[in-house]
């Protein structure tokens, strides 16, 4: 687009137009759960987050429950930057329009700040400027989303050097698919009826297979996988090799697919080195460790670090890496066994992650090894087990066994077993072990 003054009614006329647009979310939007506040005065709200994960929707959340509380919808405007017909828009021009909209609706009516949601900013030069401008004005705040080859989402939040307040957005957790499948999400899921609780872990059941993204949802699964491979194919194309030029193409795929099809397993990158070696894929090591950094800036795939005061020790440990959803899991596993235990895992970890912990894994002295140390913001620390069937005794005894040990290194650490379903439960455990299905832990949420 020509960006000259001759332009600048065309411009305007796109910016008015998505600004005056409609400000109800949109039909069968679901309620997306995050932890703690959104908002936080002086500060733009940043929502990042994997693609496809629903932070455009999340945004439009937002808006609705500020319409609903009473903000006129002319307060409420949004913009999404990658509008074709604004393509070329620097932020200058943007800063410009911006200011005219706020004016006019100051001029109609003082009744507050005007709130701008601006989806996709990243692809306007110079945006960090704008938007810490806008923050500077008291009667503006600021709303910021995207993700691209140009800037990664969480990038959003570093950019704008501490004026920012991070939400992050994950594919749907086991509640918000229920909702979105208009399924009830029980109060207490402990004291549910035998008919209720079969009902509700055919339904789980179905989640780590489905996996959470929106679009996913309700999908056959040869309709599901190719989806689902689509996302993976743009994350890896737009975020990393565009972004990063990245010249090993085949390496990164041999990686990104090698992470995802074997979800909770360790990685070490010498290792993987001296296999893509072996199979005559010539990389260098580094190489590795920057395509793994890549693929966990697009929130494409989580690792998890042994536990360890040693920072040497930490770093020469193997990492565990997972997926950022389980549904990824059987799009890429070729090995045909049952993936259960590995999507049980990855769910865990990410509702971990959700509740921002900070999670580490646990190797005892004695070689036993604990899925998860998770940290709590409120000083908490917890040691979980994952098993999707600990109901014979000899797999019942070894992940307690783990547990117990690990104990000897957190002796303040609660410690939790968590299963798939009922019929999973050991018959005993020690009275200090937390031992439930998964799934009603995901549902009993912490205050």
């Amino acid at each position: 687009m020509d960006n000259s003054s001759t332009a600048g009614p065309a411009l305007r006329r796109v910016i008015l137009e998505q600004a005056a647009g409609p400000h109800k979310p949109p039909a069968g939007l679901t309620q997306r759960r995050v932890r703690g506040r959104v908002e936080f005065a002086g500060k733009a709200t940043a929502v990042v987050g994997m693609r496809r994960a629903g932070k455009t929707t999340f945004l439009q959340q937002l808006r609705g429950e500020r319409a609903a509380a009473g903000t006129p919808t002319g307060r409420l405007p949004m913009l999404s930057l990658e509008d074709e017909r604004l393509t070329g828009i620097d932020a200058a021009q943007l800063g410009s329009l911006i200011d005219e909209y706020t004016d006019q609706q100051f001029a109609a009516d003082d009744s507050g700040p005007v709130a701008w949601f601006l989806d996709e900013i990243q692809v306007v030069p110079g945006w960090e400027r704008l938007v810490r401008r806008l923050l500077d004005t008291r009667s503006t705040e600021v709303f910021v989303s995207g993700s691209s080859a140009a800037l990664l989402s969480r990038e959003i939040a570093t950019a704008l050097r501490g004026r920012s307040w991070q939400v992050l957005i994950h594919p749907f957790g086991f509640d918000e698919a229920l909702r979105h499948n208009g399924e009830r999400v029980p109060d207490d899921p402990s004291a549910m009826g035998r008919p209720a609780r079969a009902r509700l872990e055919s339904s789980f059941a179905t989640w780590l297979e489905t996996g959470g993204f929106p679009e996913a949802q309700g999908l056959d699964a040869p309709s599901r996988r190719r989806l689902l491979a689509d996302y993976v194919d743009v994350a890896i194309l737009r975020d990393v090799i565009d972004r990063h030029g990245t010249s090993n193409v085949v390496g990164l795929r041999w990686l990104a697919r090698h992470l995802l099809a074997n979800a909770g397993s360790s990685f070490s990158v010498e290792k993987f080195h001296a296999t893509l070696r072996s199979q005559g894929i010539a990389v260098a090591r580094d190489t590795v460790h920057q395509h793994l950094a890549h693929l966990e800036d697009c929130f494409l795939v989580r690792t998890v670090w042994m536990e360890s005061r040693s920072e040497r020790q930490r770093m020469v440990n193997p990492r565990k890496a997972y997926p950022v959803d389980a549904g990824l899991i059987g799009v890429f596993d070729r090995s045909g066994r049952a993936n259960t235990g590995h999507a049980l895992e990855t769910a865990v970890l990410v509702e971990l992650e959700r509740r921002g912990c900070e999670v580490t894994y646990v190797r005892t002295p004695e070689g036993y090894e604990v899925d998860f140390l998770a940290r709590g913001d409120d000083g908490s620390t917890e040691l979980i087990q994952v098993c999707a069937d600990a109901s014979d005794q000899a797999t019942a005894a070894r992940e307690l066994r783990a547990l117990a040990a690990a104990a000897e290194m957190f002796p303040t650490a609660a410690k939790r077993l968590l299963i798939q379903d009922r019929r999973g439960l050991p018959t005993e455990t020690p009275a200090d072990v937390t031992t439930q299905p998964a799934y009603e832990w995901m549902l009993t949420l912490p205050n």
